[in-house]
């Protein structure tokens, strides 16, 4: 399955990092071409070939019986002959896919997978598995910071899957062309193979691409942790706490992002792991969902950056850098100053593109989407105004996609930081009225961790709304209380995921710039015809008489969600830049300090070394 194979539509909604995106088409990047490579392509490449050969070895030894002094087996497949499938279950045979993928995180960066076709399996029970959001985890590094002692630690649970007995047995065929020649010998496979060449295989654990494994592998793992004391939260996915230690995490497959106070409680959680499982753990907390992480914890402070994700994607889509820098990701509608009427922008007539070109379109939306959600935020407004035209879009939509990827190449590393706060959830709403295609409008919201103020200071946000409005608003106050509910539907499970963190809420702030929105939602003005937003602001009134919204009004200009809603100039998006996004400078600097310090460190333990050798012995009377 190449890149061009992708489903165009699947792609473009992914909330993935690249390095993900890149496991979906199981393909390696070529650095030099630019081209995703799979396995079949990497195995006749006399450069990769001996490389991935050795990895894709590894990878049947650790799924079978292992390779004496190479790899340990799981015992997760048994190579069979085809009568060797029962009659029944023969129709839900599938196909296996083998995935390449370069890890440089990992002990062993060159990855191979096999992964199973999972659309043939007819599974009857539930295989929906809950998995924390990038939300959640946005939450917990602000909570880390902003608790006296607090670390954040990571762990990685190996061969996670492969570790949970299955209830029935799947089926598989392999190619035994794809098999190197010593798996071939060790595991007889000549005389079991099919005269097609095919190698069927009995699946007895869990693997990945089997809809049941997930769901499977994470009951098992809840009822270990259980017995220690540990509970999955019933209304955040993900999230986990302890019954009375202070330790919480975040759980993402196998991926766990730990914050704990006080280094014994995160032993207990590592002993509970290490009884079952093997796993990696990382103390410094660095890297975790393709974030990574440069904690400050005398400053309380924590920057999240995610180095070589633009490059890397640039390479992928092979785009010529410009040589003048491009400072704004969408081209802006220049004001029309004396108007005093404002109409909807006219539909384009221009022909459809190619099949080609429309995924290309939706393959960039999709592999931006989840670094401009997890760092670069300056990108979410040009990224939804493009993926509105996805499904027909035009040479104009091409267009705009050339200047997001001039914007994206030309602009330094994104470096989001987040610093202690009170974890008071507090928001700004804003909405732009008619402003987009087909007379829509759009809403705006800035998420942020801050203080129970009268006007709360401002952080590093946690989540930006940058959404089309749906329904088509008759008026520019309409359109704010439309941005309102929108941002206070995001609120509400929000503030559940605080205080199951242990930061209780307050009546969440949420400011405005338009008063009659906030006097029509705090009741102190009835309007006449409210058909189109009847629901919204009755919503918005009903949760604010519960006490979970205090929805007061600034200027305009205070309201740091009105970036999120239109598209600006240039100057504009270089001022926002620099108040939205840490300068890299400052990050740099902070490596520099930290290297010192460990510089000094090493320098006084070798100091102490050799005073130690050269010490003369005592005599002893």
């Amino acid at each position: 399955m190449t890149s061009s194979h992708l489903d165009p539509k699947a792609t473009a909604s992914c909330q993935f990092p690249l390095a993900v995106l890149c496991e979906i088409v199981g393909a390696v990047l070529d650095h030099t071409s630019g081209e995703l490579l799979e396995y079949r392509h990497l195995i006749r490449r006399p450069e990769y070939q001996e490389v991935w050969g050795n990895a894709f070895g590894k990878e049947i030894g650790r799924l079978a019986q292992g390779i004496p002094g190479v790899v340990e087996g799981t015992d997760t497949i048994d190579s069979i002959e085809k009568s060797g499938a029962p009659h029944d279950r023969f129709q839900d045979g599938t196909y296996a896919r083998i995935v390449a993928n370069y890890r440089p995180e990992k002990s062993d960066p060159n990855r191979i997978r096999i992964t199973v076709g999972g659309n043939q399996i007819n599974y009857p029970g539930d295989v929906s598995t809950p998995t924390a959001d990038l939300l959640t985890v946005k939450l917990l590094l602000n909570s880390v910071i902003s608790t006296k002692g607090a670390k954040f630690m990571t762990m990685d649970i190996a061969n996670f899957y492969l570790c949970t007995p299955l209830p029935r047995k799947e089926y598989l065929r392999m190619k035994l062309a794809d098999f190197p020649d010593s798996i071939i010998e060790q595991y007889n496979l000549k005389q079991k193979a099919t005269p097609e060449g095919c190698v069927y295989v009995a699946v007895k654990k869990g693997m990945y691409g089997l809809p049941q494994s997930g769901i499977l592998a994470q009951q098992l793992l809840e009822t270990r942790l259980n017995a220690k004391g540990y509970k999955q939260s019933l209304h955040t996915p993900g999230l986990w706490t302890h019954e009375w230690r202070p330790i919480c995490f975040s759980l993402v497959v196998d991926d766990f992002g730990v914050k704990y106070v006080g280094k014994e409680h995160a032993d207990h959680l590592v002993s509970a792991i290490d009884e079952h499982y093997d796993y990696t753990t990382d103390w410094e907390g660095k890297r975790y969902l393709g974030l990574t992480f440069d904690w400050d914890y005398d400053a309380q402070k924590v920057h999240l950056s995610m180095p070589d994700y633009i490059p890397n994607a640039i390479k992928r889509f092979r785009h010529e850098r410009p040589r003048k820098r491009q400072d704004q990701p969408h081209a802006h509608t220049p004001p029309s100053y004396g108007a005093t009427q404002q109409f909807a922008e006219q539909e384009s007539d221009e022909q459809e593109l190619e099949a080609e070109d429309k995924t290309f379109i939706q393959q960039v939306l999709g592999t931006f989407l989840y670094y401009a959600r997890a760092v670069d935020s300056t990108m979410l407004v040009a990224l939804s105004s493009i993926a509105s035209e996805q499904a027909k879009p035009t040479a104009t939509t091409m267009k705009k996609i050339k200047q997001f990827l001039d914007y994206a190449s030309t602009q330094e590393e994104a470096v989001l930081t987040y610093h202690a706060s009170d974890m008071i959830l507090a928001i700004h709403s804003d909405a732009s009225y008619l402003s987009e295609a087909k007379a829509r409008s759009r809403a705006g919201g800035h998420f942020f961790m801050s203080n129970n103020n009268d006007d709360p200071p401002n952080n590093g946000a946690v989540l930006n709304i940058a959404q089309i409005i749906r329904a088509v608003m008759t008026s520019a106050y309409k359109a704010e209380i439309g941005a309102m509910y929108i941002n206070g539907r995001e609120a509400v499970p929000t503030r559940k995921t605080l205080e199951e963190l242990g930061h209780p809420q307050p009546r969440t702030p949420m400011q405005t710039d338009n008063t009659a929105a906030q006097a029509v939602v705090t009741n102190n003005v009835q309007p006449k015809r409210t058909k189109a937003m009847d629901m919204r602001f009755h919503w918005l009134r009903d949760r604010a008489a519960q006490k979970q919204f205090r929805i007061y009004w600034r200027r305009g200009p205070t309201n740091r969600a009105d970036y999120w809603t239109k598209h600006f100039a240039g100057p504009h998006h270089r001022s926002m830049r620099q108040e939205i996004l840490t300068p890299r400078c400052q990050l740099e600097d902070l490596r520099r300090r930290r290297q010192r310090a460990q510089n000094v460190r090493e320098i006084a333990q070798a100091i102490v070394e050799t005073a130690g050798r050269s010490l003369p012995a005592t005599r002893v009377c």
